[in-house]
């Protein structure tokens, strides 16, 4: 008899990861996934991991076989899917050569498809509301995400200040002014409606957008 034959299939043999292999690889993201959507429904400050396991459908042992602290899983949500989404953004950058008004458009659109029409949408609501109990984890974000976010921002308007698309003005302030409603949309989808009226999110982002233009334009410029 060949008893080789009679052995079962195996990844270990066979090179192809088995459904337990598939099953353990896929964990971490099936708890980041969990995570975020209870820090988005009750807060970081509320949740339990045993709240967490349970939603992903594992121990609270498998849970930190993956993750030591609720902190350090708050971080993996950020960096699986904020800070993805900013590498891709700056990466983007990188090799970008048209106008500095599409460049714009794409960072703020990119925002709406990659974080604010997600769950992490709800990320901004929990920092904005628990910062101040959690310094540690508030300075994180900081680095981690609305630095680079600002960075993002501060290229595209120096770029069409620069080529002459856009009037000189404060930086800055215009980051702050133009971060401010994407926050307020975000904010709107987990907490209240936009000054009581349902506006739809494209409509919304597209009326910023052009009032947002219309003041960057220089003047005899095009945008």
């Amino acid at each position: 008899m060949n008893h080789a034959a009679a052995l079962p299939e195996s990844g270990l043999l066979t090179g192809k990861p088995t459904a337990r292999r598939r099953r353990k690889d896929a964990r971490p993201s099936e708890l980041t996934a969990a995570a975020l959507a209870l820090f988005g429904d009750k807060g970081f400050a509320a949740t339990r991991l045993d709240d967490v396991a349970a939603r992903a459908g594992v121990s609270k042992g498998t849970l930190y076989l993956y993750f030591s602290s609720k902190e350090a899983l708050f971080k993996a949500v950020i960096e699986d899917g904020m800070v993805a989404a900013l590498a891709a953004a700056e990466e983007r950058l990188s090799t970008y050569q048209g106008p500095a008004v599409d460049l714009l458009r794409e960072l703020l659109l990119g925002w709406w498809e990659q974080i604010g029409r997600t769950p992490l949408a709800g990320v901004s609501k929990l920092i904005i509301s628990e910062a101040r109990n959690f310094p540690e984890l508030a300075q994180y974000y900081q680095e981690r995400v609305i630095n680079r976010g600002r960075a993002l921002l501060r290229s595209a308007l120096e770029r069409g200040i620069g080529s002459g698309e856009f009037r000189p003005l404060n930086v800055e302030a215009a980051i702050d002014v133009i971060i401010a409603p994407l926050l307020m949309l975000a904010i709107a989808r987990f907490s209240l409606r936009l000054c009581g009226q349902a506006v739809e999110p494209e409509t919304y982002l597209a009326t910023h957008f052009e009032l947002l233009v219309r003041g960057l334009q220089s003047p005899g410029g095009q945008s």
